[in-house]
């Protein structure tokens, strides 16, 4: 386990350099806090590996509860380096607040004038997003199944039948998700670019298109480069960041296969949006081409908790906003970079509640629940109802003590469901679309970040941590 550790590190103070070139050639001097964060960790990290990579790499059961949590940690205690150490006069908390939004690709931020910061900070919070969202796809697709974590095992690469096992082994599937990732952040940044983006802008909101991220080289956010050809594409990228990634691989091969989530995904995106539409229409709104793209555009963004805003859409009356804080909470679908409760358990919950209301006037009726074509066992539907009251549960507990220290109900509950769901931006004037998250207390980030790192980490992966048989 600390030799792969070890491995992340060092590859993690690699990519640094990245930023340290980017800001060596516009003359700014942060690129000495890159360059010896890099080297620092780089040697660290390969000094570790190198003592332990004859040791045994296999991790068992219990090893992969610790190192999931532990690695996401580490991770973004090391973005943190040099965001703590660069010329931007960040404390420790604001430079681990920011570090931990961008690998659980979340996109709150506590960061003003990005519109003038070097590029050296700007290309390293984007790549920040991009690592954090290949993490994530990789992490729902081969550990959260084996984890049992909430209904996930439903996706287990180790099926039993061998023809739904997509690949022979979970490093080669790792490599095609890679694959696929890197060709779609490829696709989305030659779109950009060819729409009128510089090449920085375009690569950099690239990265936080596909990883469903939401961090942007503006403060003004899409807004800033809002054309409507530009939020059309971002609105596409979006989406396919928001798709289970083994359906993209498996289209990508040439096969196409019926996955009964994404018609949910696609359903609720098109009934949000038709909501949002009306409403602005009944408040005398013109439903003009270009209003339906803004509408579309954020839709997609808040669903897919990219976190993306090409205008204060709370501006758009309290409808709208009802609309929009639903979505917070949805999410994309499973084995996708996105956050929330995720498509498949709409699909499962539903037929629960369906199947329940049902036996209320037929008691001696047996059915059987069912996910596309697959019979599901209780176990899978046991899994997705105890997530989705820890998911109730830890929303409404940390927006409670958010109101304890201080914050008014609407920054309390949006910044809890944000956190929680990973989506970014809340509601409100403090941490809506037009503010962020520098102003809150010390404590108050720290539990955001807390929340972040469980709602990326599926939640229950964490809490059986704190289960003392677990460590017996």
């Amino acid at each position: 386990m600390l030799q792969t550790i070890a491995l992340i590190a060092a590859l993690l103070g690699g990519l640094m350099l990245f930023p340290a070139v980017a800001d060596f050639l516009a003359g700014n001097p942060d690129w000495q806090v890159f360059a010896v964060s890099a080297a620092a960790i780089l040697f660290t990290g390969g000094l570790v590996y190198s003592a332990m990579r004859k040791l045994k790499a296999e991790l068992e059961l219990r090893q992969i509860f610790i190192f999931v949590p532990l690695i996401w940690f580490m991770a973004c205690v090391i973005g943190a380096i040099p965001l703590f150490l660069s010329g931007l006069d960040l404390s420790l908390t604001d430079a681990f607040f920011e570090s931990a939004s961008g690998f659980t690709t979340t996109g709150s931020t506590v960061l003003t004038g990005l519109d003038h910061l070097p590029p050296g900070i700007l290309l390293w919070r984007s790549m920040v997003q991009w690592i954090g969202g290949l993490g994530v796809v990789v992490m729902g697709l081969v550990l959260l199944p084996s984890m049992r974590s909430g209904g996930q095992q439903l996706f287990l690469l180790e099926s039993s039948d061998r023809s739904e096992k997509p690949f022979a082994h979970a490093r080669l599937f790792a490599e095609r998700i890679a694959m696929v990732y890197l060709l779609l952040t490829l696709a989305c940044a030659i779109s950009y670019w060819m729409l009128g983006m510089s090449l920085f802008d375009a690569f950099n909101h690239a990265m936080t298109t596909v990883s469903t991220g939401g961090y942007s080289t503006s403060d003004g956010s899409m807004g800033s480069f809002g054309t409507t050809a530009i939020l059309l594409t971002a609105t596409v990228f979006m989406f396919l960041g928001g798709l289970p990634f083994i359906f993209l691989i498996r289209l990508a091969a040439g096969r196409f296969e019926k996955e009964v989530q994404i018609g949910y995904f696609i359903a609720m995106i098109a009934g949000a949006a038709l909501a949002v539409l009306v409403t602005l229409i009944l408040a005398g709104e013109p439903a003009s081409g270009k209003q339906i793209v803004h509408v579309l555009f954020n839709v997609v963004s808040i669903i897919t908790t990219t976190g993306y805003a090409s205008e204060d859409y709370l501006t758009w009356g309290p409808a709208a906003i009802a609309v929009f804080f639903f979505l917070t909470f949805v999410g994309g679908c499973s084995g996708s970079t996105s956050g929330g409760y995720k498509q498949f358990r709409f699909v499962i919950v539903r037929q629960v509640i369906a199947d329940s209301l049902a036996k209320t006037f037929r008691p001696h009726q047996v059915s059987r629940l069912k996910y596309g074509d697959r019979i599901l066992d209780s176990e899978v539907v046991t899994s997705v109802m105890i997530f989705s009251f820890l998911y109730g549960g830890t929303f409404i507990i940390f927006a409670i003590i958010y109101g304890v220290l201080g914050l008014d109900f609407e920054t309390a509950i949006s910044g809890s469901a944000t956190a929680i769901a990973n989506v970014g931006p809340g509601i409100g004037s403090i941490i809506g679309p037009a503010g962020n998250f520098s102003t809150l207390s010390d404590p108050i980030k720290w539990m955001l970040c807390f929340e972040m790192i469980v709602g990326r980490l599926e939640i229950m992966s964490v809490y059986v941590l704190l289960v003392p048989s677990f460590w017996k």
